[in-house]
């Protein structure tokens, strides 16, 4: 059982990473920090724009499959044929695009 724990957290990360270097290729700056919580704001993992950078913060004491989910879910919105990724995170990006389309009923918000 440990064996198996173990391979499961070994594929988590190399998957974490393979989804980070995804990212940084979009052109993501990705930061694992401690997010500081205080009172009268909440702060939590995702992307943001710092002066001409993009970022995506990942709280560092979230779990492997936390932070996989956070990745999943700011990749899934991008351009991604152009950049390789193994079928298991092909699949997850992919999984979470269709479902943000499905979600939006399939129309594109439009910023103005």
């Amino acid at each position: 059982m440990a064996a198996k724990t173990k391979e499961n957290t070994a594929a988590q990360l190399a998957l974490l990473e393979e989804l980070k270097a995804a990212a940084q290729k979009l052109g993501f700056q990705v930061r694992e920090e401690r997010l500081l919580r205080e009172v009268g704001y909440r702060v939590r993992s995702g992307s943001c724009r710092v002066r001409e950078s993009d970022i995506i913060f990942l709280e560092r004491g979230l779990p492997p499959s936390a932070q996989i989910d956070v990745l999943v879910d700011e990749l899934s919105g991008r351009p991604m044929d152009e950049i390789y990724l193994s079928p298991a995170a092909r699949a997850l990006v992919e999984r979470a695009a269709a479902k943000d389309v499905r979600r939006d009923g399939g129309s594109e918000a439009l910023c103005g």
